[in-house]
This record gives C-alpha cells, structure tokens and sequence, in this order.
C-alpha cells in the first residue's frame, strides 16, 4: 500500500475558488519566487563574506534579511500550489524565471551592497506588478502577500542604502 502511495505521479490541479489566471498569477510568482532564492544567496554570501570597518552591522543586518528571505520562499511556493501550479523543480528551472542574476565574484563591501540594494528594488518593481495582476483578478491572498512582501524589500533596500551612505 506505502509503495503505492508514493509512486503517485504529480499533477496540476485547478482549485474551485473562483479565482480567474491562476495560471499567469502563478507564473508571476515564480518569477518572484526565482529572484528572493537568488537574492538570499547572494545576500548569506555577503554576510559570509563581507570585510572592512563596518563588518559586524552588515554581517548583523544581511543575516536578518536572508533569515527573512528564507521564510518568504517557502511562503511564495505554498501560494503557487494553492492555485493550482507547480514551483520550479530545479535551479536550472528557477534561473529560466528569474531578472535577478547569478553572482560571479567577490565584491567589495560597497559593490555588496549595491548589488544587494538593486536586487531588492527589482524584486519591488515586480511584487508591485504581482500585487496589480493579482488585485486586477480578484486575488486578495497573493495580492496581500506581495505587498508584505513588497515593503519588506523596499525597507531592507533603505537599510542597506543607509548603512552603504557615506
């Protein structure tokens, strides 16, 4: 019976909420998805790998960001399956979703944080867009949820920006 259970194959189910474009309201969060796993990693590296004068409140400040990045992941994902889609299997998948980029070298503190503030104001730009498209649709949940998650990134983008000031 166990074996059975398991080898169940996955499918996309289309849930009876009444809620009209699941499908591009997901495809909008997997993008969203895509960029915050992108954005953690680059941010955990930062807290990793930072140096210089002010090496402790940034290492303080990014672990608090990819702590929270974490979280929203899981959150984000959850919402693509509660219409009815699948999140991104890969990191190939996830990167075919993705604005944000890959890092390729180490930076300086100054080039981290300006990459990590960059990232937060895209990832805002396209949460504002979920947060339309979901509103357009009558999508009150995920247009909460990018909002949340909207005035997290544009607050961690002024905080990074403050502290990067000279």
């Amino acid at each position: 019976m166990t074996s059975a259970v398991l080898k169940a194959e996955p499918k996309i189910d289309q849930p009876q909420t009444g809620l009209s474009a699941n499908s591009g309201i997901a495809t909008a969060l997997n993008g969203v998805l895509a960029d915050s796993v992108l954005l953690m990693l680059k941010t955990q590296s930062c807290h990793w790998n930072v140096v210089g004068p002010l090496f402790q409140p940034i290492h303080e400040l990014t672990e608090a960001q990819y702590r929270d990045l974490f979280e929203a992941i899981d959150t984000l994902a959850e919402r693509i399956r509660a219409l009815g889609e699948f999140a991104p299997v890969s990191f190939t998948d996830m990167l075919t979703h993705a604005e944000l980029s890959e890092e390729e070298r180490l930076r300086p503190a100054s080039g981290m944080l300006a990459q990590l503030i960059d990232d937060h104001e895209t990832l805002a730009r396209r949460l504002r867009e979920l947060a339309a498209l979901a509103g357009d649709h009558g999508d009150g949940a995920t247009e909460d949820l990018a909002n949340a998650r909207l005035a997290f990134h544009e607050q961690a983008a002024w905080m990074l920006r403050a502290t990067a000031s000279d």
